[in-house]
């Protein structure tokens, strides 16, 4: 029997998105503390499965490292469960009895969640544990490379949390994965939010949906090396973080941006720590494995070593070798270097001084356009504000590795799997996306003052500005009578209305 999966996923779709909904009534209805007991359980099944997750997951994508990947699968399981346990998400989330205001948590309702290929269980947990955390039904979508990692963990997951509660139907993924089956959960009437995780090419199909987006993407995210830099320091984050998971986390460095005057000392330490500088007509070769003729990115590059990459670039590098880095002088887009590789590959710009260095992290991050993160290694407190305050990017990282740093383990930041990309709006939020970012807030303020007469006060201004009651600003009660006037004579002659 022939079988149409494009049919048999959109009928899928609207089944989950339909049984999500339903769910997420009962959902709703949960404590704070039943909802954490919930969360406590995913994230203690999950860690007995750490290995044999990373292990399928490598497997699978024929990508990164599985031992990197079992780093990120327990970074969720016990970091980022850590961060959650007290945080409150649902229900009476703060209040202030001085201003008499309160704070109620409401759940967005029913997520639609697309997830990567480059991490596919550690994104899916992570997704899972804020969805669940603050009262919402997730829908999975897996990333076709990896759907056999990704529906292993959400089976593990879903036995164990509908076995302590958990309405059947808030927790559950597409089985049958097409693009036509994707884009009818992300415009399915019963979807309130969608969270695409490292799929840039389903993004217009997402913000055609009609709905709040949170992107979690990737980009050419630039570290810059400031002449006050400790450089040894520098290089070495810059390389332990380029070669974790074979540079596929999406805030990995994907170039260095360097002073002229410590340039020499930033390659020497470089080589020192298994960078190999390709030659052009390496640099050249390497390119044309990773994008074709129109630009389009080739399947089988990302997460692969630099000996690998090498070898099916044709030319040899030292055993010892970490990452590959081609010394370059201009963002143009002829020039392959200015895009994300997604592996231990690096591009090397020399600037004069840190001014032209901005310019030049500024070129690499809108080329992209997507804006993830920036690193700036520096102990100029000027420099690192003016940094901060110019460049277009969703998070600035400083002295610190990028993909550490990144995801919340060396920074303060929210430990997260999901990282708003951009500060310029392509999705709803640039932070490290947290329960806090699945919730709308209710606000509960009381009446603290009387509006006795506010409505019907006269009101004749006066000739002399100084004692315009319009302008006196005497007493609160005062200035809101006169706001409500100035409505209510609107509202009774139209013609005068601004």
């Amino acid at each position: 029997m022939i079988v149409d999966n494009d049919l048999l996923s959109i009928q899928q779709a609207r089944i989950l998105a339909e049984n999500a909904f339903e769910a997420q009534k009962k959902l709703a209805g949960f404590p704070q503390e039943k909802l954490d007991s919930i969360v406590e359980l995913l994230a203690d099944t999950v860690e007995k499965y750490a290995k044999e997750l990373a292990l399928l997951s490598h497997h699978e994508t024929d990508s990164g490292k599985w031992e990197d990947k079992l780093v990120k699968n327990l970074f969720v399981c016990r970091q980022v469960r850590s961060h959650l346990k007290g945080m409150r998400c649902v229900g009476v989330i703060s209040e202030d009895p001085q201003e008499q205001i309160t704070d109620i948590g409401v759940p967005v309702g029913v997520i639609i969640a697309l997830c990567p290929e480059t991490s596919p269980v550690s994104t899916t947990v992570y997704n899972t544990l804020i969805a669940i955390k603050s009262g919402n039904a997730i829908v999975f979508s897996p990333h076709p490379e990896a759907a056999r990692c990704t529906s292993r963990v959400l089976d593990i997951m879903i036995e164990a949390a509908e076995s302590h509660g958990l309405p059947e139907g808030s927790l559950s993924y597409l089985e049958t994965v097409t693009e036509s089956g994707t884009v009818e959960l992300m415009n399915h009437r019963s979807a309130s939010l969608i969270m695409v995780t490292g799929v840039p090419e389903m993004l217009q199909a997402a913000y055609e949906a009609g709905k709040p987006v949170i992107y979690g993407g990737t980009g050419n995210g630039p570290a810059f090396i400031e002449r006050s830099a400790d450089i040894k320091q520098a290089v070495k984050d810059i390389i332990t973080s380029k070669t974790f998971d074979n540079g596929i986390a999406p805030s990995a460095e994907q170039s260095i941006v360097v002073d002229s005057c410590i340039a020499q000392e930033v390659r020497q330490h470089l080589q020192c720590y298994g960078g190999y500088f390709m030659s052009e007509c390496e640099a050249q070769k390497l390119a044309e494995l990773f994008f074709g003729s129109n630009g389009q990115r080739k399947k089988g590059m990302s997460g692969q070593s630099a000996e690998v990459l090498a070898r099916r670039a044709g030319f040899n590098i030292p055993e010892n070798t970490t990452v590959l880095v081609a010394e370059r002088k201009f963002v143009c887009e002829t020039d392959p270097y200015y895009k994300e590789f997604l592996a231990p590959v690096l591009a090397l710009y020399v600037e004069n001084d840190w001014m032209h260095a901005c310019e030049k992290c500024i070129e690499l991050l809108l080329h992209e356009k997507n804006a993830h993160s920036l690193v700036i290694h520096s102990n100029d407190k000027e420099v690192i504000y003016q940094f901060a305050l110019k460049k277009p990017v969703g998070r600035l990282l400083v002295n610190t590795p990028a993909t550490f740093g990144g995801m919340g383990a060396t920074t303060n930041l929210f430990p997260s799997m999901t990282l708003g990309s951009s500060s310029a709006g392509r999705g709803i939020t640039s932070d490290n996306v947290s329960p806090m970012n699945l919730i709308y807030i209710r606000k509960v303020g009381y009446g603290v003052r009387q509006m006795e007469g506010a409505a019907s006060a006269e009101y004749a201004p006066s000739t002399e500005g100084s004692k315009n009651k319009e302008y006196n600003d005497s007493s609160v009660a005062e200035v809101i009578r006169l706001i409500l006037k100035k409505a209510i004579e609107a509202i009774d002659d139209p013609a005068d209305r601004s």
